[in-house]
């Protein structure tokens, strides 16, 4: 990076400085100098974002340039380009293992893996390497597509794999090694963007409001974005100066992707089209909308810790107990998923447009490909039209990992990046943590 301070010469013989010499320095215009040189030069640099959700289903990244906050243009965003990329196979089984307490200890080292490997801690470790390896492949398959080399970059934003999200406890604990990244791919790392929301308050979640703010509200019309990843969350940008809103609203493809493996052995419902060939069951539906969380008052976030296969098997197995008619297949259940994703979410998107005239929710995420459950967001929203971010000018698929981009460049310009209306902290913060390449 050479956003480097100016050198200074404060005495013309190069001798040390005086008492007298240091009297009359002109404090406020090095004080200004550097100011301009660490934080405005990184207002319109290339940035790299990545993100990999609580869906686990592989690592996202982006390279794009950011409009100056002075310019006046219609484009204040331009995605130069994207890539993605699965987790390789068992570096995804660990991670899963990871996101559940004690979910480790059914592992076992394979054998070209350390054999020390016994330790919830171990296994962290070891895939925080990993993981942070996998990622500098994925920054540099990136460079390599764009033709463009490190030093052009001003900063990656990683979010890391989120391990454990206990807002209720301040703690949140996202898996990466941000120096391993630096010095693979020459380019400084911004990273651990949640705990310093954490520390004045907030639950450290959601942080893409916060952009979604800055890129896609209007002035003249209330929008709503919902975006389905392993989690579903929504973010409202009223069209006066009211706060924006935003908090999750349930699970998403967690549940979904989860089932469809299990059962279908595909690591996704290809266009909803397993759950469409169900029947949804209603009594079930109920009983999983009892989850405590579904009544809690935002914000709120929740994660892998509240909604994942064992709760879905043991509220199967409470049903089984009490149901009077227990014949389902594996599809209605899925159907029954997919509708608990979109009611849950439509739920508390209706609390927000009652009094609104007729206007769209824009999806992002994963859910944004999912057909059938498109239609049943459209079914639950009949006023307003339901829609995808490619309308705003950005493909669904790439929203979060230019959301972090964005919040790296927030973080080197000494710009806040949360939204204390959306995550319940006391202040605005500078988020995240840099390593230098």
């Amino acid at each position: 990076m050479s956003n480097t301070a100016p050198t200074i010469n404060t005495n013309s013989n190069d001798a040390e400085p005086t008492t007298n010499d240091y009297d009359d320095l002109d404090y406020t215009a090095l004080t200004d100098a550097l100011e301009q040189t660490v934080f405005e030069n990184f207002d319109d640099g290339l940035y790299i974002g990545m993100m990999s959700g609580t869906s686990l289903d592989g690592m996202d990244a982006v390279l794009c340039q950011f409009a100056s906050d002075s310019e006046n243009t219609q484009q204040p965003l331009q995605l130069i380009t994207s890539h993605s990329q699965n987790f390789p196979a068992r570096l995804r089984e660990v991670l899963l293992a990871l996101c559940q307490p004690n979910g480790t200890a059914a592992l076992t080292p394979n054998f070209d893996e350390p054999n020390d490997l016994v330790s919830e801690l171990d296994w962290f470790g070891w895939a925080g390497r990993e993981y942070s390896e996998f990622a500098s492949e994925v920054v540099n398959t990136l460079l390599q597509q764009a033709d463009t080399d490190s030093e052009s970059v001003l900063a990656i934003g990683c979010h890391g794999q989120t391990v454990r999200h206990r807002p209720q406890m301040a703690v949140t604990l996202q898996l990466l090694d941000a120096n391993i990244i630096a010095e693979r791919t020459a380019i400084s790392v911004v990273s651990d963007f949640r705990r310093r929301d954490m520390a004045v308050g907030g639950q450290g979640a959601p942080l893409v409001p916060a952009f979604h703010k800055a890129l896609f509200s209007d002035s003249a019309s209330t929008r709503i974005l919902l975006n389905l990843g392993g989690i579903a969350n929504i973010t409202v940008l009223p069209a006066n100066d009211d706060p924006v809103i935003g908090y999750d609203t349930g699970p998403a493809n967690l549940l979904l992707d989860a089932w469809a493996k299990q059962h279908i052995d595909k690591d996704y419902d290809q266009d909803g089209a397993w759950a469409q060939s169900g029947q949804v069951i209603e009594p079930l539906l109920n009983q999983l909308l009892e989850h405590p969380f579904f009544a809690q008052p935002h914000p709120k976030s929740t994660g892998r810790e509240d909604f994942n296969l064992s709760w879905l098997k043991s509220e199967l197995q409470a049903f089984d107990k009490t149901a009077t008619d227990t014949r389902y297949s594996a599809a209605d259940v899925q159907a029954t998923l997919t509708e608990l994703t979109a009611i849950s979410a439509c739920d508390q998107i209706n609390q927000f447009i009652s009094n609104q005239k007729q206007s769209s929710v824009y999806v992002c995420g994963g859910g944004a490909l999912n057909r059938y459950l498109m239609t049943r967001l459209q079914a639950h929203l009949p006023h307003w039209a339901v829609t995808t971010t490619i309308e705003l000018g950005l493909q669904p698929t790439w929203v979060e990992s230019v959301a972090f981009a964005w919040l790296a460049r927030q973080t080197l310009m000494g710009e806040t990046g949360n939204l204390p209306a959306v995550t319940g902290a006391r202040k605005g913060v500078v988020l995240g943590q840099v390593c230098f390449a």
